[in-house]
Order: C-alpha cells, then sequence, then structure tokens
C-alpha cells in the first residue's frame, strides 16, 4: 500500500539534510539572507548556487515561503455575496458526511470535494444565488434537473435554496458515494 502525501511530504522534510547537505533551518536563513521573495527566483538560487535537486528546491522554497497563516478556504468561497449560500452548503456538507466515516472533506480555492477513494460530489457556489453540486454518475444520463457536466463529476444540480436539496438530489448524491468506493 502506497504512503499518503502527507507521509511522503514528512519523508521528504526528513530527508533534506541528508539529501541537500543542510539542514531545513540552514536553507531558510540563507534564502532569508538573498531578499529572494518568490517561489521560482528560490528555487532558481538553490538549484544554481547550492545544486539542490528540483524536488527538495521545491519543498525548500514553498517552506520559506509559508506565512504560518492558513486560509480557510470554506470561509473565503461563502464570504460576500455568496454569504448567503452557508447554509445550504452546511446542509449538502452534512448529509454527506453521514453517508460513511470515509467520507473525505477537501476544500480547494473555489469549491469542495468530497472523497472516498475517489471523488464522488464536488460543492461549487457558482453565482451569488447558486451552489452547483457536481455528482459522479458515470454512465447515467443526464435528464431533468441532472445535467451533464465535467470529467470529475459526471452530473450537475444546480442548487438555489434548501428546498433545491431534496430526496431526488440526496439519492443522487448517495448513489455517487456507494459507486466511489
Amino acid at each position: 500500500m502506497g504512503s499518503s502525501p502527507q507521509d511522503q511530504l514528512e519523508t521528504m522534510l526528513a530527508n533534506i539534510p541528508e539529501k541537500t547537505g543542510k539542514p531545513l533551518d540552514d536553507w531558510l536563513a540563507i534564502i532569508s539572507k538573498s531578499g529572494l521573495d518568490k517561489h521560482g527566483a528560490i528555487m532558481k538560487l538553490l538549484k544554481s548556487e547550492y545544486g539542490v535537486t528540483h524536488g527538495f528546491a521545491n519543498l525548500i522554497a514553498s517552506k520559506a515561503l509559508e506565512t504560518g497563516e492558513e486560509v480557510d478556504l470554506v470561509a473565503a468561497q461563502y464570504s460576500g455575496a455568496k454569504k448567503p449560500l452557508k447554509p445550504l452548503y452546511e446542509e449538502i456538507l452534512a448529509f454527506a458526511q453521514d453517508l460513511g466515516p470515509d467520507v473525505e472533506v477537501a476544500p480547494k480555492k473555489a469549491s469542495v470535494s468530497l472523497r472516498r477513494k475517489k471523488q464522488f460530489a464536488l460543492i461549487t457556489p457558482a453565482t451569488k444565488q447558486r451552489i452547483d453540486l457536481g455528482v459522479a454518475l458515470k454512465g447515467d444520463e443526464p435528464t431533468g434537473r441532472l445535467e451533464a457536466y465535467n470529467a470529475m463529476c459526471s452530473h450537475r444540480i444546480r442548487l438555489e435554496i434548501s428546498d433545491d436539496f431534496d430526496a431526488e438530489v440526496k439519492d443522487w448524491v448517495r448513489e455517487a458515494y456507494s459507486r466511489s468506493g
């Protein structure tokens, strides 16, 4: 069984001293002294001046630019004009999480992916008045409210109010969940 991305990151971080000749703190000090503040420029410095391989240069540059502040991606999605959609998002999320303990919630910049072994749904605040709920029901014909969508989620349902998230939509989400395990 393969290791998780988090395990791989921890392994790379642990290997920095051996693979690059210096611990991460030394690299961060070098970068700080350089005055560089762009990812690409830091990578170029590490690779050309110090012979650091691409993967480790990328990791070190990323660490050097971390602010220590994590952005709340969901809060950002449902701010401003889209704030009234947050209760509908929370209703969809609660339903999906009740489908099983293996539901993984993965916020992105513009959407929230729901996964098991693979993605089964995607919640996107598409406009200030509508959430697009993508579901992975590959092979099912689009019909009525169940529209063709994209490669990751074959179908979409447009939701504007809580009443739109009805038994029919919940059945589609449940089916997509069952197919993703």
